[in-house]
């Protein structure tokens, strides 16, 4: 792989700008076994969300194919994070890629339980997925008001040194002010953007087909409003120096280019690996590609540069 394509990333040293995300790969074992992986596409891997005690998770069905997308209602099916630290970390190549825990709960104790654990473990970094529902609140997700994500996100912050990178939510008002409010609480890193909540319903039986009623939307369908979502965190987390894991219907190395356009350090790929396990090698060739025929040495210097340049900063029109 080439070196213009290895970056920094809360510290990490990555061989390149894709991170797999969590779900998708399990905890990690599963894919680096799939024929013809590459350590060196990969710049790391998420693991699966992982909470203090195991869950069964939700009733089918869990996924469901849509028009340009995939709706998923897994539930955080998970063996716990005794198992996970005990038996699955040990069994990881730390060598071959840097690997990102994914920390849940449903309380902020929980997060911070989780957080500390992981902490005392080999792994890399932590992501904070911070769109589990809140259980003392009513069921509300944290990751859906401003002050409740800070919370989180303080909690787990008191509890380790390891980078943090809080999962942004974007089924909320406004994203820009949780961006803020993470960044200030101590996180290192933004994700952007979790799934966008959305439902099927099969019309001969006038039921849900998630058996969850409601499931999380991702893939391609989603990737015009991920794009803002990173312009607009990029905005508050750029002047900072906070790097944003840019993710939502990345498919191609054009979408990935928009993505760091638009503002972010690494991009995730996640949906896109179920028709196409090794996305990974054909990405990092396109943008390679693109950085030699833009003249950039890096990168990370596609990084923010939107050009703005005599554009009208006006709202969308209906």
């Amino acid at each position: 792989m080439s070196s213009r394509l290895a970056l920094k990333f809360c510290g990490l040293q990555l061989s390149s700008p894709i991170v797999l995300l969590s779900g998708c790969v399990g905890f990690g074992e599963e894919y680096t076994r799939v024929e013809g992986f590459s350590n060196q596409d990969v710049g790391a891997i998420v693991l699966k969300g992982t909470t203090s005690q195991p869950r069964l998770g939700n009733p089918p069905h869990r996924l469901w194919e849509t028009p340009s997308g995939m709706l998923n209602a897994i539930g955080l099916q998970n063996p716990g994070i005794d198992k996970v630290v005990t038996e699955i970390l040990p069994s990881l190549n730390f060598s071959e890629t840097c690997f990102i825990a994914n920390v849940c709960g449903s309380t902020v104790d929980e997060y911070a339980e989780v957080t500390r654990r992981f902490d005392d473990s080999p792994i890399d970094a932590m992501e904070i997925n911070i769109s589990c529902p809140n259980v003392k609140e009513g069921g509300v997700a944290f990751g859906n008001y401003p002050d409740m994500s800070a919370r989180v996100v303080e909690a787990c912050r008191d509890v380790t040194d390891k980078p943090l990178i809080t999962k942004l939510s974007p089924n909320q008002t406004d994203i820009a002010a949780n961006a803020r409010a993470c960044i200030e609480a101590g996180s290192d890193a933004l994700a952007v953007i979790n799934t966008i909540m959305g439902m099927a319903i099969d019309v001969e039986t006038q039921r849900p087909i998630i058996g969850n009623v409601q499931g999380g939307l991702s893939g391609p369908a989603i990737r015009p409003i991920a794009l803002l979502k990173v312009h607009q965190v990029y905005e508050v987390a750029g002047p900072q120096g906070i790097p944003i894991l840019g993710q939502g219907g990345i498919e191609t190395a054009a979408d990935a280019i928009e993505f760091l356009l638009a503002g972010a350090t690494t991009i995730g790929l996640g949906t896109a690996l179920f028709y196409d396990p090794l996305a990974a090698k054909k990405i990092n060739s396109g943008i390679e590609e693109y950085l030699g025929r833009h003249g950039f040495s890096s990168v990370a210097d596609l990084t923010g540069q939107l050009n703005l340049s005599d554009m009208q900063n006006t709202p969308a029109s209906g």
